[in-house]
């Protein structure tokens, strides 16, 4: 039963938004329609509550180091005020979660974890903490994380939001650059601002304290909507990150997926060392190393159809029948919608290697009739 409701829940409610439950949360799926809200962030902005996101802090003199045993990445060598994507991964190298880690301060860091896995997270770092000097924190409930996201987010934000140079982190917002973050005020309140988003465009996530949560979210409103802004929920989230080829965990990443399979072999830093040179042990790291060097048993792959009946999770990946009835199976599809930008149908899938060379003409089971597909290149939009 969903009992967590966001900070901004009255503000949703009041906007008439149509709220579904999302990881345990009640949260706004739209408020007019998925293409409308998909179209202003891909042409103005688009305004979204991300508040149900877990947040964990890391503290202490041996957060690096923990960080570098507890994720696959190398948390230590993030610079102050830069972010990186990782995942934390479990013995065998399955995918406990995708997160965002932030280094705010030194000995400072700050974990992003998606709202369905925040407690798993969260029971996982404390587990790997033991003999470590950190202090990990559930802080969840302290704050709102609102994102503007869209071509015109950046002046959106210098209308609402001022630069002070003495929370800023030693960086001005011209200079911010995707993945990094700076202080700025809200008024007389520090926000933090960090330049990444999960919509393909440029764009800002802030951290808020809960009192200045519902007047940052209507002072966003007020100044985008002469521009273009719009409030914007989990579906236009949903299918923007898919034209972006960004994982969604539980349809691109589970606990039998590793980050090998998905394409992401790049965030696994199996090359880590200690202070002292030696090979730095982390979680997860043998199974991963053994599965980098075998021949894998699928591969994510986009897909783009011919036709206009969109492939959804779940739906098979099968050969191209005769009389378009579905041949055998060669996978199954992830994520799957039509694309507002492209004018098609897109999915992510996981298929054998045989078949996931760019251009292989496939089909999707689509209720029974094989609908054409083909084997395309990710990302399937990336902004100019």
């Amino acid at each position: 039963m969903t009992d967590k409701k966001s900070p901004l829940h009255d503000e949703h409610v009041a906007l008439g938004a149509n709220l579904t439950e999302f990881g345990g949360w009640l949260m706004p799926l739209r408020y007019t329609s998925d293409l409308a809200e998909h179209r202003a962030v891909r042409e103005a902005a688009g305004l979204f509550d991300l508040s149900h996101m877990g947040g964990i802090t890391v503290t202490g003199p041996d957060a690096g180091a923990f960080l570098d045993h507890a994720l696959v990445g190398r948390l230590s060598a993030v610079g102050v005020m830069r972010a990186r994507y990782t995942m934390i991964c479990a013995e065998d190298g399955g995918v406990l979660d995708d997160l965002i880690v932030y280094h705010n301060a030194p000995g400072e860091y700050f974990v992003v974890a998606n709202a369905a896995n925040a407690d798993t997270v969260l029971v996982a770092l404390l587990e790997r903490a033991a003999g470590f000097d950190v202090v990990v924190r559930d802080v969840s409930s302290g704050g709102a994380l609102i994102a503007v996201q869209g071509p015109r987010a950046e002046e959106i934000l210098r209308d609402v939001l001022t630069e002070d140079e003495e929370i800023s982190g030693g960086t001005t917002l011209d200079e911010l650059r995707y993945y990094a973050c700076l202080g700025m005020r809200f008024g007389e309140h520090a926000v933090l601002v960090a330049r990444t988003g999960y919509t393909g465009e440029d764009g800002f996530e802030v951290w808020v304290d809960l009192p200045d949560a519902v007047p940052l979210w209507r002072a966003f409103l007020a100044a985008g909507e002469p521009r273009g802004l719009v409030p914007a929920g989990l579906s236009a989230r949903d299918s923007l990150r898919l034209e972006a080829g960004m994982p969604l965990y539980g349809h691109e990443l589970d606990t039998t997926t590793t980050p090998f399979e998905a394409g992401l072999g790049r965030v696994v830093k199996l090359d880590k060392v200690s202070d002292d040179g030696a090979p730095l042990e982390f979680v997860g790291r043998d199974a991963l190393a053994a599965r980098r060097d075998s021949a894998p048993a699928r591969v994510l792959v986009g897909l783009r159809g011919a036709g206009r009946r969109p492939a959804r999770a779940g739906y098979a990946v099968v050969q191209p029948g005769a009389d378009g009835a579905p041949g055998p199976q060669l996978g199954t599809v992830t994520s799957g919608a039509p694309s507002p930008t492209l004018g098609a149908p897109i999915a992510m899938a996981y298929v054998t290697p045989e078949v996931s060379a760019e251009g292989t003409e496939l089909a999707v089971d689509v209720r029974g009739r094989a609908e054409p597909f083909t084997v395309v290149a990710l990302p399937f939009y990336r902004r100019s």
